[in-house]
């Protein structure tokens, strides 16, 4: 079975292949999602902790969360769902998936490190990769630069990306508010204030033309 083990904090992963009986024993009848000891790997990842994240079987198909069941089903599954994607809106399709339980069938399983223990991982723990971009959430770099201010210019503190000798290229930031959408926001509260009291005056004049006929 060919294990890949990501350290999300340095950005680093490894691919281990391992082939002992007793060792692959520890995974079976485990579930996505669920924590192990790095012991059940081997004594070098002792102290370490790692959580199941996905895997497939010796055909390709895909373990889906929620299938409890070691062997493969057929699934009708539909928008939003794991393991498919539609090609237009409101389809549906049978697909076929493994179960979330960890057997013998599986040959490829996905682990990420949650608790780093004492030795380090050649590859894994001793190495950071930088990331390749950076955020560029409006909401996500005022938290990482601490600011208040809803009104900041915050294009500048995207990260460029050099694609070409002396071009870079910046990502557009999301969910920024700049004067023009603050000045729509404004437009659009005001519209719905004149409509609001449009509509209470024709509702007025409704009842008091009712009122006149009963008259």
């Amino acid at each position: 079975m060919r294990i890949t083990i990501a350290f999300p904090e340095n950005g680093t992963q490894v691919c281990v292949d391992i082939d002992d009986p007793a060792t692959l024993g520890n995974l079976y009848e485990r579930r996505l999602g669920s924590d192990i000891e790095g012991e059940c790997l081997g004594e070098q990842y002792k102290g370490y902790l790692f959580r199941i994240g996905g895997g497939h079987d010796k055909q390709g198909f895909t373990m889906k969360q929620g299938v409890i069941t070691p062997r493969r089903v057929r699934l009708l599954l539909k928008a939003g769902s794991t393991c498919y994607r539609p090609r237009k809106d409101g389809e549906r399709k049978r697909k076929t998936v493994r179960g979330c339980i960890i057997s013998s069938e599986i040959s490829a399983l996905h682990l990420i490190v949650i608790t780093k223990g004492q030795k380090e991982i050649a590859g894994l723990t001793d190495k950071v990769v930088p990331r390749r971009f950076g955020p560029k959430r409006a909401s996500t770099l005022r938290q990482m630069f601490g600011i208040t201010d809803t009104r900041a210019d915050l294009t500048k503190l995207a990260l460029r990306r050099e694609v070409k000798p002396g071009k870079f290229v910046t990502p557009k930031i999301q969910r920024l508010i700049t004067s023009r959408r603050h000045a729509r926001k404004l437009r659009m509260d005001k519209e719905r204030k004149e409509r609001v009291e449009l509509n209470k005056k024709r509702a007025e004049a409704y009842n008091n033309m009712l009122k006149a006929m009963k008259q």
